[in-house]
């Protein structure tokens, strides 16, 4: 429980109503209770402020917010998620090692750490203060993990890869699998060892079924604040920049390199050695096949200005018409030159 004295200064805003009024909960307009306290972060939801129960709501200046208290604040989208986490999320309390969890004898463990049943930790690990490793997770030897990180359940972390600090890895996320490196040899390949590691920096979340390969040689590094959706493929040697947000089932293959405060579309990807610069953005299915510069905003297959390709895609639907036009029309030239020759 709050009031909303509490949470505006929690926010940065400013309460216009009762600040003394407590609440317990956020929740959305339509299913709001009194107690809770709700959030607008758009004009086009306002007119759900007339049929909620909620006591109060979060706003953006200049809104009407009727009859409720409400916390005025800049940015209400951000506020909700500040707000949401100081009521509703807890962190739970350090339990130790609990039975049924492996831990090698070299491992070492920090005193306030969880390692619930199933997980496996292996010989000269190293897990820092506040970390929770939740059922099934397995880490091979010789990694390093920082403090408050969260490994969900069935992750694996692979042979010496190095982990940071506040890095949620969703269940199933995989870290340090071998990258896909085969030298032809007639009909058939000859692996190539991938003996290099991942690091991951802080602040960092990797979704479900994400799976972020090992360097052939050297490191395949994703940095600090990094958010990967789920089912993305991350090849060995990439290196993904700061505050880069890869959406679900993107692709990214070998050795290339993404600049900081990017935004991959879902189901985008890129080709391989390529250079992405600062501040990039590809659509959704956008197919990088060349380097990009910094402060583009891209789309299509292969991905071109964003701009360029709606233009383009209003065409698509028009060309069995356009290509019978043309037909037309190279019919009509032909039986004028045929005349022309005639005469």
């Amino acid at each position: 429980m709050a009031t909303l004295k509490e949470l505006a200064a929690l926010v940065g805003g400013k309460v216009v109503g009762d600040e003394q009024l407590e609440v317990t909960r956020v929740a959305p307009l339509g299913a709001a209770r009194p107690g809770d306290v709700t959030f607008v972060a758009s004009p086009k939801h306002l007119a759900g402020l007339k049929g909620t129960q909620a006591s109060a709501v979060i706003l953006f200046p200049g809104a009407d917010s009727g009859p409720l208290p409400a916390i005025v604040c800049d940015n209400p989208y951000l506020a909700f998620a500040k707000v949401l986490t100081h009521l509703q999320v807890r962190r739970p309390a350090p339990r130790g090692i609990l039975p049924g969890a492996q831990v090698a004898g070299s491992a070492q463990l920090a005193a306030d750490v969880t390692i619930h049943p199933g997980c496996v930790v292996g010989e000269r690990v190293c897990v820092g203060a506040g970390t929770i490793l939740y059922p099934n997770v397995v880490i091979y030897d010789d990694v390093v993990i920082g403090d408050d990180c969260t490994l969900h359940a069935g992750v694996i972390v692979r042979e010496g890869c190095r982990i940071g600090h506040r890095v949620i890895l969703q269940p199933g996320a995989i870290i340090g699998s071998d990258g896909f490196g085969f030298a032809p040899d007639g009909e058939r390949y000859f692996k190539i060892p991938q003996v290099g590691i991942v690091e991951i920096e802080d602040d960092v979340e990797i979704g479900s079924a994400t799976c972020v390969d090992r360097a052939a040689l050297g490191v395949t590094r994703i940095r600090r604040g990094v958010k990967i959706d789920n089912l993305v493929q991350i090849a060995h040697n990439v290196v993904v920049g700061e505050d880069t947000v890869i959406v679900a089932q993107v692709g990214i293959a070998g050795s290339t390199e993404i600049g900081r405060h990017c935004t991959f579309g879902g189901q985008s990807g890129t080709a391989g050695h390529l250079k992405i610069g600062d501040h990039v953005t590809v659509g959704g299915r956008g197919a990088v096949a060349g380097h990009v510069q910094s402060k583009k905003i891209i789309s299509g297959t292969p991905a071109i200005d964003h701009q360029d390709w709606l233009k383009a895609s209003l065409v698509f639907a028009k060309l069995p018409e356009l290509r019978r036009e043309i037909n037309r029309l190279k019919r009509q030239l032909d039986e004028l030159t045929d005349k022309m020759k005639e005469s």
